[in-house]
């Protein structure tokens, strides 16, 4: 059963970690509202927060000690406005007093009361859980503990409870999104698909509209700008080009934006000088017949280092990997459009992030889009997978070959590991989405869809794709490592 929205999976947040930053962030407004919700918000005098696993670990470094901050005081990713990110910390951190939830007052000592828990992996010493735990605990004013939870940030800016989590492992309860498609793996998306004579990005767009309709469903969705029309299905398709305005702007952003990235590494931007040379504002050393694959580095460079300094930027599907799908959809708008009409581009950009969202889901709920978990081929790699699959979808090719795309895409990057430094993981400023001179992994991406492209392969069933997502997990497990 589909448990996730594409409106999940792309969404808007803050840098530089959807793990690291959103999730804590939201796990500490979550718990504020429950704090709230249950009336005892006001009687709270003091809150702990521990920080377990790869978040005590790489916290420091991927901001989550301002993350917390932030939730705590009712902020929430997608609606702080960054550039008073700095002046809110400031003000706790001078004052060492924190405002719960916008509205009490208590006095909050980081040091103290903001730990980084180092030497345990997880909340429950001995319990195998997940690397990415917080446990958040509210004290009266006897100072006894009257509330505690623990949360788990399990990827892209998702968040468990420890009761989900339990209740997920078991079996979990049956899911309350009813959708007219549902699909567990790629093959039983091909064959939905295909029993019904849709395109893939058919069937998600028939999903989301069917979660749109549902009121007891409560998801977060960009809003769309200026007039779009009244049904569901514009609706749905206005919000998804939001997104991608959201991520042009971040591009164009980081196309701008000069200087040192925060960490203490000085490692200065690189996407406006490389932007000023294809644009011809400045001489390029080369001529080069694949500068097509110059510009996908640039814009999706522009997006990491814009997300490494703490900015505005869309989940896709995590922080750290968020270049890599904008990048490719300026690619297929700038080189693949030629002589189409503004409605043809818009509509195979619409099936290019259905698609890739198909995909995402897929790797969301059966392997993981965690980096703690899976390290960054469940990042890097899970968008250049949806990546290449939507690129063949927005080209008009076949079901079968979207899901050849997918799986060629994510075969090249099995095993790739995240590898901070002092907590700090260069993907963030550096875009590990083109890693190093050769472009490897836009490479990747671009080349996965042509290949699939060059055939049909009508005998495509989805068993290669969902074998990938299982040798992934596999991997991860063989590797034994906590990565950021």
């Amino acid at each position: 059963m589909v448990n996730t929205s594409l409106f999940e999976l792309f969404k808007i947040g803050i840098g530089p970690s959807s793990s690291h930053t959103v999730g804590p962030m939201r796990a500490a407004l979550r718990f504020v509202r429950e704090l709230e919700a249950q009336g005892r918000l006001d009687s709270a005098a003091k809150v702990t927060v521990d920080l377990y696993g790869s978040l005590a670990l790489t916290g420091l470094g991927h901001g989550t000690d301002r993350a917390v901050l932030l939730g705590l005081m009712g902020e929430a990713p997608d609606t702080v406005d960054p550039a008073e990110v700095d002046a809110k910390i400031d003000r706790v951190r001078a004052n060492s007093r924190l405002t719960l939830g916008g509205r009490v007052e208590i006095p909050f000592v980081e040091g103290d009361d903001l730990r980084f828990v180092k030497s345990q992996m997880y909340p429950d010493a001995g319990v195998v859980s997940h690397p990415n735990g917080m446990r958040f605990t509210a004290l009266g004013r006897d100072r006894a503990a009257m509330a505690t939870e623990l949360f788990y940030s399990i990827g892209g800016g998702f968040i468990v409870s420890e009761a989900e989590r339990v209740a997920e492992a078991a079996g979990g309860a049956p899911s309350r999104r009813v959708v007219p498609y549902p699909f567990h793996s790629a093959e039983e998306l091909l064959r939905v698909a295909e029993e019904h004579g849709l395109t893939i990005a058919e069937v998600v767009l028939a999903n989301e509209c069917a979660l749109l309709s549902d009121s007891a469903v409560k998801i977060v969705r960009p809003a769309p700008e200026g007039e779009f029309g009244g049904s569901i299905e514009n609706q749905v398709r206005a919000s998804v080009l939001a997104l991608w305005q959201a991520m042009k702007a971040c591009a164009e952003r980081g196309m701008e934006v000069e200087g040192i990235l925060p960490g203490g590494l000085k490692v200065r931007r690189r996407a406006p000088k490389l932007a000023r040379r294809l644009r011809g504002e400045e001489p390029s050393v080369r001529q080069d017949p694949l500068s097509a694959l110059d510009w996908v580095t640039m814009w999706a460079m522009a997006v990491n280092e814009e997300n490494a300094a703490g900015g505005r930027v869309v989940t896709a599907p995590t922080n750290g990997a968020a270049g890599v799908i904008p990048a490719i959809a300026h690619y297929y708008l700038r080189f693949l459009t030629q002589g189409m009409s503004e409605q043809e581009k818009e509509d195979g950009l619409l099936r290019y992030f259905l698609t890739a969202a198909a995909i995402g889901i897929l790797y969301k709920e059966n392997a993981s889009i965690s980096g703690a978990e899976v390290g960054c081929q469940g990042e890097v790699g899970v968008a250049c997978s949806m990546a290449a699959g939507g690129l063949v979808a927005a080209q008009g090719g076949s079901n079968a070959q979207v899901e050849h795309a997918a799986e060629i895409a994510m075969e090249h990057n099995l095993g790739m590991t995240c590898d901070p430094i002092g907590g700090l993981d260069l993907r963030d400023g550096r875009a590990q989405a083109v890693a190093g001179p050769d472009h490897q992994d836009d490479v990747r991406d671009r080349d996965g869809h042509a290949v699939a492209l060059q055939g049909d392969e009508p005998g495509g069933t989805g068993a290669e794709c969902d074998r990938v997502l299982s040798v992934l997990c596999r991997t991860a497990a063989a590797a034994g490592s906590v990565s950021a």
